[in-house]
Formats: C-alpha cells, sequence, structure tokens
C-alpha cells in the first residue's frame, strides 16, 4: 500500500517538474509558430474558403492568428497545472479514503478523481479552441510541439 502511495507522489512530483522545465517559452518555438503562421496565410489566401479571412490584410490575419496561437498555448499550459492541481486532489483524498476504507476506497476515489479530471481536461480544451474555430482557423495547423 505504502509502495504505490509513494510511487504516486513521485508521478505528481515528475509531472509538476516536466511542466515547469516545459513551460519556458523559446525563441526557437516562437519562430516556429511564426513560420506556421505565415504558411497558413498562404494556405488561407489560395484556397480561399473563408470570405472573412480572406477579406483580412497580411497584417490583421498574422496578428489573428499569432494571438491565437499564443492564447491557445497559454490556455494549453494553464489546463495542464489545473488538471495536475486536480490530480494531487485526487491523490490526496484517495489517500485519505485508503485508510478509512482500504483499496476499495482509494481504487474508487482514484477512479471518480481520473473520471473528473478527463471531464475538465475536455472543457479546457474545447474552451480554448472556442475562440479560434469561431473564425473558422484550424487550430491544428498552428500547434507546435
Amino acid at each position: 500500500m505504502w509502495l504505490i502511495q509513494i510511487a504516486l507522489i513521485l508521478l505528481l512530483i515528475g509531472g509538476g517538474w516536466t511542466m515547469l522545465t516545459r513551460g519556458r517559452v523559446t525563441k526557437e518555438r516562437e519562430a516556429l509558430t511564426l513560420r506556421r503562421v505565415d504558411a497558413y496565410i498562404e494556405t488561407i489566401r489560395r484556397e480561399r474558403t473563408n470570405p472573412e479571412l480572406v477579406r483580412m490584410s497580411d497584417r490583421e490575419l498574422r496578428d489573428l492568428l499569432d494571438s491565437g496561437a499564443r492564447n491557445f498555448r497559454v490556455a494549453s499550459q494553464r489546463r495542464g497545472w489545473i488538471v495536475l492541481g486536480l490530480g494531487a486532489v485526487t491523490l490526496f483524498s484517495a489517500i485519505v479514503v485508503a485508510s478509512q476504507d482500504g483499496w476499495r476506497g482509494f481504487g474508487i476515489a482514484v477512479v471518480v478523481g481520473a473520471i473528473a479530471a478527463y471531464g475538465l481536461n475536455e472543457f479546457l480544451l474545447r474552451r480554448a479552441r472556442a475562440p479560434l474555430e469561431r473564425h473558422g482557423i484550424d487550430v491544428e495547423r498552428l500547434l507546435v510541439e
């Protein structure tokens, strides 16, 4: 029992460390985002499927796409922190429940926490995509991994 709890705590600490080191914005990433924005502008001009975007000047479109990509990245980082915090609360709750009800309570608390984390993650992801999709922008074209 204690080994699983220690492993979960170490997993939580490792996730937090990953979020801290990954969260730093580099010039390389911004340059790649700007290249993707420029490529997407060319695609919008070539395909002419969205009249609202076609009517915009290159500068307006670049500002819209660049700020949209930055806002989506910030929302993704925020989503990661929120889900990590929910994971910590779930782990703490599962440990408390396990001390009262054993393995069965621990398992139930972890399953409920996992379902809540999945639902919250999906909600926040759709909420982050909504402003871009409202303009008819394909979010996948702006993502930099």
